[in-house]
């Protein structure tokens, strides 16, 4: 039996706040409706945060009855640090209102046939289907992505995309939610969409307290494109690798695919092509997001003005900063520089701008 040990403290977290949370859902003159029944499938391999973010947010919530499943008894868990085991099988699907398939870490071992078909047959019957992180794999391997958009680690997109070219895999997305079947980035995204699911069930009061009891924000901003290491795709073999080395040290600059066509010796049709083999994206959408990269540096790293940074990426005037931070990081420069803003002994670093010039610490965020 899995148990879950919550400290007895009081304040915004805890106990007290599941409480608060309880008073929010019922009155004391209203018998509490029949609870949604939530299954958490745990494979084996299974990353125990994933795992443990399902089990928290529901076995705790007195509109909904936990059960985590098992495909085998005593099964690892990532890196084989321990185990988990329970009482509930594979059979536990077959009576769920939502199953959630937590994020495992061997992509490469196939998901047993047992489990695809209960997967497929509880979403048949009308179950709600929800993967955290790379779940995702194994709702795919059931078939049940196909043509639908859907999301995973940044980590491992590129793979899902791969693996199932029918599905829409969306990278920058937190979670998404395509009706009957739900799925989350990463990790703590985990939370995000946990937290939707309650949204859905019983509205946004709900869900804010359910928030407040883990300490989490109700909604974040942005999708995970903010927490990717480096936007720029990387390339595949080396034949124009002087000329990116050449685009990263002119960023500033104005830059044409003319102008690289010049530069690379070749006709411009010819430089697409080639550079699109080689990044798997084209000169201008590379550059955009190397310019992208170094911005988000120096908001990471620096006190420069918006209005500087866009001159020193190339990027333009703050509104074209703002623009494009917004469609392809998912947020405002201000924001991403207020979540990721690095303090070396409590003092902005500083540091240089990268290749397109030299940074300067400024009062003034812009």
């Amino acid at each position: 039996m899995i148990r879950i040990y919550v400290p007895a403290v009081t304040g915004n977290s805890g106990p007290q706040a599941f409480h608060r949370y309880n008073r929010v859902m019922f009155s004391s003159d209203v018998a509490a409706p029949v609870r949604h029944r939530v299954v958490v499938l745990s494979l084996p391999g299974v990353l125990p945060l994933e795992l443990g973010i399902a089990a928290q947010i529901f076995s705790m919530d007195p509109n909904y009855e936990l059960t985590v499943a098992f495909t085998r008894q005593a099964a690892p868990v990532a890196r084989s640090a321990f185990s988990v085991t329970g009482p509930a099988g594979l059979d536990a699907v077959e009576t769920a209102g939502t199953v959630i398939v937590p994020g495992y870490e061997d992509l490469d071992t196939e998901v047993p046939g047992t489990v695809l078909t209960a997967l497929r047959a509880a979403h048949a019957r009308g179950a709600r289907i929800v993967s955290v992180c790379s779940g995702a794999f194994a709702l795919a391997a059931a078939g049940l992505l196909d043509g639908r958009p859907a999301t995973t680690h940044w980590q491992v997109s590129g793979r899902l995309r791969r693996q199932y070219p029918g599905i829409d895999v969306q990278p920058n997305r937190l979670f998404i939610d395509d009706g009957d079947i739900l799925t989350s980035a990463g990790v703590t995204a985990g939370i995000d969409l946990c937290l939707h699911l309650i949204r859905i069930d019983h509205g946004a009061a709900a869900a804010n307290a359910r928030a407040r009891a883990l300490v989490a924000p109700p909604r974040r901003t942005g999708g995970q494109a903010q927490y990717v290491d480096q936007l720029r795709s990387q390339p595949s073999s080396d034949e124009l690798a002087a000329l990116r080395e050449w685009m990263l040290g002119h960023m500033a600059e104005a830059i044409t695919v003319d102008d690289l066509a010049a530069r690379a010796h070749m006709s411009r049709r010819t430089l697409v092509r080639h550079f699109r083999n080689e990044t798997g994206t084209s000169p201008m959408a590379w550059l955009t997001d190397a310019r992208i990269d170094n911005a988000r540096e120096l908001l990471e790293t620096t006190t420069e003005p918006i209005e500087r940074i866009g001159r020193l990426t190339g990027l333009g005037n703050p509104a074209s900063v703002r623009a494009v931070f917004h469609r392809r990081v998912g947020t405002s420069p201000q924001e991403y520089r207020t979540l990721f803003r690095q303090k070396v002994n409590g003092e902005i670093p500083l540091v240089s701008s990268g290749r397109g010039g030299r940074s300067r610490q400024e009062d003034s965020d812009g």
